[in-house]
């Protein structure tokens, strides 16, 4: 068995894993030429790789009406399929083989995708091939045909018209000619200079496969004008050896080519598949110049991947950018003085009332628990103090989902504005969270904070003094001076706001410095304000990591290219060790 094989499975199995469903430039191409790629190594490079011992398929193809049918008939003295002046005539491919030589045909070693119908010999009847397991229902299907004037160690095949008028019929043609070991072309000397016939015979000349050319309805006395131009137009695309054939417009009277104008094409046919040897000669041949071409198609499949993988790259990257520039707006307000407007201040004045807070702790603070204690109306203070949360929590969750939301915004815009990226927003927008999930999140993100918060204040500083301090003070109006200390700047404020946020500032800050120190002050701070940050970031999180997720499962394999680009290569070095055995 070839050490090709198996790099060329895994070159199969990552081509048909491609996928291109972002509308860029290349994706058409792209999804064209990995199917088309995938499908040739399972219909011929690995059957032919893993058997090279098999027989030669010889594909008869040609244009509409060129009389491929009729020479396929006329080549095994039968007329096994069907010819007709009704285009297209030849639907589903017929394969005519040794009857020895069923067995390679009638299995999945080629074609696997086509069901294989049998037909007994001077019948039209056919019927499902008991031993045949390709194809699925409703695909199209290979009719076979044994006949004892086919030799053994090669099989003929009439396929369809490569400019049949149905498209399926024209795909189908191209994959048939892709898994031979050798063309039969069949033109007419009316035709033979058409654009579609050359476009083809120049990828023959490409994959370097064994080529005959016949030229059907030749005119008597039109050789010396046809063939040499004939000559010189196969010479110019380097097939200058190619042998070429001539039928004239005559038939016998069974209907069928004379069988003196088919003796050459039969004498060539037969030397090639005269012995082993000669069929693993010509095997070779189309194998390797059928691997090489396949090789030098990597740029578009890569080409076309890599357009894809940088378009999701981008989108990433936008979606990133847009949830960074939300976290950083929201913690500059942490810091700038915005988060203590209006109804916080207001919140907050109703703890701290007049300057009488700053009087008093100004006079100082080592019997700071009953001056406490004598200052604060506990019950209306702890009121007050819960107050201040839910003003902190409503401007919280108001800035949260409110700059979430911008952000999406953002990221929506971006990716609509290009033809590549417009279906992946819609796809998108189905997967994020609803406004009202995104409140109820923002809500439990800062109640958890707040939580935090009181539980840290309620455990700093386990000595007695400090826990008399928290008593007397009350544990919600020292998270609530806490909250306003965090939020404490007055960047972001004019006028009475700024006067008023500047005094309750410093009273919040000599409350806790009464309570807990100055050292403890700042510690605490700086942890409440690092827990804030982390339960931020995390709920913008969610909203990052669905629109990340869209992109991932509209099917966009950022990997693809490297993984297409590494089974290649694996090809090409199992290529340089192939040793033939």
């Amino acid at each position: 068995m070839s050490n090709v094989a198996p790099a060329l499975d895994e070159l199969r199995r990552t081509l048909s894993a491609a996928r291109f469903p972002l509308r860029c430039p290349g994706a058409q191409e792209g999804t064209e030429t990995s199917i088309e790629l995938a499908q040739q190594i399972d219909d011929y490079l690995l059957p032919r790789y893993t058997s090279l011992d098999a027989p030669l398929l010889a594909v008869v193809g040609g244009s509409t009406g060129a009389g491929k049918s009729l020479l396929v008939n006329s080549l095994v003295r039968e007329h096994v399929a069907r010819s007709s002046a009704i285009r297209p005539t030849t639907r589903d491919p017929l394969l005519v083989h040794a009857v020895e030589d069923g067995a390679w045909f009638s299995s999945e070693r080629i074609l696997p995708g086509l069901a294989r119908l049998s037909r007994s010999r001077g019948t039209s009847q056919v019927v499902p091939d008991p031993l045949s397991q390709a194809g699925e229902p409703g695909a199209s299907s290979l009719e076979l045909v044994q006949s004892p004037a086919v030799p053994h160690g090669l099989a003929i095949l009439d396929s369809p018209d490569i400019d049949s008028v149905v498209e399926a019929n024209r795909r189908l043609a191209g994959q048939l000619l892709a898994a031979a070991d050798m063309w039969i072309f069949v033109t007419t000397a009316a035709r033979y200079s058409d654009a579609i016939p050359w476009k083809l015979l120049a990828e023959a000349a490409s994959r370097n496969i064994v080529l005959g050319v016949v030229v059907n309805r030749m005119p008597a006395g039109t050789q010396r004008e046809i063939l040499p131009d004939l000559a010189k137009h196969l010479d110019k695309e380097g097939l200058g050896s190619v042998p070429i054939f001539t039928v004239t417009e005559y038939k016998d009277e069974d209907g069928l080519i004379p069988q003196a104008e088919l003796a050459p094409l039969r004498e060539w046919l037969l030397s090639l598949a005269a012995s082993a040897a000669s069929r693993a000669a010509v095997a070779r041949q189309t194998l390797e110049g059928a691997t090489n071409a396949l090789l030098l198609r990597e740029s578009d499949v890569v080409n076309a991947l890599e357009q894809q993988a940088a378009a999701a790259l981008r989108m990433k990257e936008e979606v990133a950018a847009a949830f960074a520039r939300s976290r950083g707006t929201v913690e500059v307000s942490f810091e700038d003085g915005t988060l203590l407007r209006g109804e916080v201040l207001a919140r907050w004045q109703e703890v701290v009332g007049t300057g009488e807070w700053m009087r008093k702790l100004e006079s100082g603070v080592s019997s700071v628990r009953d001056r406490i204690a004598g200052w604060l109306r506990i019950q209306r203070q702890a009121s007050s103090a819960s107050a201040v949360d839910l003003a902190v929590e409503d401007s919280l969750l108001n800035s949260l989902v409110s700059t979430a939301e911008e952000a999406i915004a953002n990221v929506e815009l971006q990716w609509a504005s290009r033809t590549e990226s417009a279906e992946v927003a819609e796809f998108a927008a189905l997967r994020l969270r609803s406004s009202e999930e995104r409140e109820v999140d923002a809500a439990e993100a800062v109640r958890q904070w707040q939580r935090d918060l009181v539980e840290m204040v309620s455990s700093t500083g386990k000595d007695k003094k400090t826990t008399a301090r928290l008593l007397a003070v009350g544990v919600n109006v020292v998270g609530a001076a806490l909250m306003v200390v965090i939020f404490a700047s007055t960047a972001g404020l004019t006028g009475a706001e700024l006067a008023v946020a500047g005094g309750t500032a410093v009273a919040a800050q000599r409350v806790l410095e009464a309570v807990f120190g100055d050292d403890a002050v700042r510690k605490m701070t700086a942890r409440a304000r690092e827990d804030l940050s982390e339960k931020t970031a995390h709920f913008f999180e969610k909203d990052a990591d669905s629109l990340l997720a869209a992109v991932d499962q509209y099917g966009i394999n950022i990997d693809g290219p490297a993984n297409v680009t590494a089974s290649f290569a694996a090809v090409r070095d199992a290529l340089r060790t192939e040793q033939w055995q």
